[in-house]
């Protein structure tokens, strides 16, 4: 297509590209877009899981208002995705004079370099092409930002090689909102810019207009401009001034996952977990573990030892996921298995990259973060544990322990040995229906859904485990064993004593 597109100046007006068309601004150009795609029932913003009745119906309406808009909202609730999603709604192609560092439109260029290079060629004007990815200016905000590079400068070096008056257009280089011209700039993290380079904003978003280090030299900049921010009660690095809060048309705020199921959907997204390369192994997740990697997420969100305003980031269950399998993996590898079944187990050995996106409070901090978490995980297990097996009898699972059983599940076994294991717990394996787990099921299968029931099982205080992952009977019942046992051997001692002294009455008698 790309060859097909005209590239002189007099081709472009002979093309569909008509002044028209072109003369439209960036915000009527995705209104436009935008109502096609509504009209056609056309995806939005493909890849946003959740936000379909909340987050997206405010940004349609922004769009089709041509605010300028902020998207406030905790980390990892993917804000930055959104608004490079907004690329979707601009033209597959756009002309512009090729050498411009404003990207003119041809039929109205803004700096004085392509009215000069129209003047001298006039048709013969050299014409490039912008895709919509082009188009997108993106700007991560820190307190060392100046107005420079945001808006622009004078080039002394640039003044000197061109022979010209420091005043003069030609000597400016241009920051990263005129460079955006007839696209979408976009500012990560506004009020970490220092108050000062916000106000360089206030122009641009009321009038439309730039300056340029106090020259007369005003460019009216053809641009939507979208931010994205934490809350301001987030931290006290910085915060929006109120008079650029006023100049942005629409605040809209993002969330996590509302429930469990879209969580999954967003981890199942993202998360690398087909691996496919070197080791050509099947990765197979089982639903139940995928459910209590993202109850992790939300039962941190709801902690009274972790950070709110912090937040606890969709990357958790993200990247818990991946070490998940990778643990599985490297296991399968060890022991020369062709498929991988993550366990609970697996969760456990991913701590390190949990604790790494959890911050605490001050109470959590005096536990210690391996010990929150390690509670976290047990009690997201117990939740997930109670859907599938909450009308499940376990006693006599709990009685094969009672009776001094133990078992051992680490990565030092292989499925096979695990599952040899496994079945000398009486009734264990027959109370997996919930998992779809009978005697067909492949050990890697079966290991990891009954170690569920296990781990289940501990987290409720039923059975007992190590952090060597050896499970036995529940400290409690062991110590009412240990005490009846204590008793029933008094009471033989008992019974011994009056036997001797039984006897001993007859011998004299």
């Amino acid at each position: 297509m790309a060859t097909s597109l005209p590239t002189t100046l007099g081709a472009l007006r002979a093309s569909e590209f008509t002044s028209a068309r072109l003369g439209r601004s960036v915000k009527d150009e995705l209104r436009e877009n935008l109502i096609a795609k509504l009209r056609t029932k056309e995806p939005l913003f493909p890849g946003i899981v959740g936000y379909q009745d909340t987050v997206v119906p405010q940004i349609v309406n922004a769009v089709l208002s041509k605010h300028n808009f902020i998207l406030l909202g905790l980390r990892g609730q993917a804000k930055s995705r959104i608004l490079r999603a907004l690329t979707t709604l601009l033209d597959p192609q756009c002309p512009y004079v090729a050498g411009s560092e404003l990207r003119d439109n041809p039929y109205a260029p803004l700096s004085k370099y392509s009215r000069d290079l129209i003047a001298k060629h006039g048709d013969e004007t050299p014409i490039a092409w912008m895709t919509p990815n082009d188009r997108y200016v993106e700007k991560l905000a820190t307190p060392d930002v100046t107005v420079a590079d945001l808006v622009g400068d004078i080039d002394p070096i640039k003044a000197a090689r061109s022979n010209q008056d420091l005043g003069s257009e030609l000597t400016m280089h241009y920051g990263l909102l005129p460079r955006a011209n007839r696209g979408i700039f976009c500012i990560n993290e506004v009020p970490d810019l220092a108050g000062k380079i916000q106000v360089a904003l206030f122009n641009i978003m009321q009038e439309g207009d730039v300056q340029i280090k106090g020259y007369p030299v005003r460019l009216a900049l053809d641009v939507a401009i979208v931010f994205s921010a934490n809350p301001e009660d987030y931290t006290a690095r910085g915060k929006i001034v109120t008079p650029l809060k006023d100049r942005i048309g629409s605040e809209i705020r993002t969330h996590y996952p509302e429930n469990i199921n879209e969580g999954i959907a967003i981890t199942q997204q993202e998360a690398w977990t087909k691996r496919g390369d070197a080791s050509a192994l099947k990765v197979e997740v089982p639903t139940y573990i995928r459910q209590v990697v993202e109850q992790i997420a939300f039962s941190a969100r709801e902690d009274k030892k972790v950070d709110k305003r912090s937040g606890v980031s969709q990357r958790l269950p993200i990247s818990t996921m991946e070490l998940v399998v990778s643990n599985a993996e490297r296991r399968a590898l060890i022991h020369g298995e062709t498929v991988v079944v993550p366990r609970i187990g697996d969760i456990y050995a991913a701590l390190p990259g949990i604790s790494g996106k959890i911050e605490l409070e001050y109470e959590g901090e005096m536990r210690g973060a391996d010990t929150v978490i390690r509670e976290i995980i047990r009690a997201s297990v117990a939740t997930i544990f109670d859907e599938y097996f909450t009308g499940t009898n376990t006693q006599q699972i709990e009685q094969w322990f009672n009776l001094g059983g133990t078992v051992a599940l680490t990565d030092e076994f292989s499925s096979v040995t695990s599952q040899t294991e496994l079945q000398q717990i009486q009734g264990l394996f027959d109370k997996l229906s919930p998992l779809q787990i009978n005697s067909k099921s492949k050990p890697e299968t079966a290991v990891s859904a009954a170690e569920f029931l296990l781990e289940g099982m501990y987290a409720h205080k039923r059975i007992s485990r190590s952090e060597e992952r050896s499970f036995s009977a529940a400290e409690k019942k062991q110590r009412n064993n240990d005490a009846a046992n204590y008793a029933e051997k008094l009471r033989e001692r008992e019974i011994d004593r009056d036997d001797l002294k039984n006897r001993t009455r007859r011998g004299f008698n």
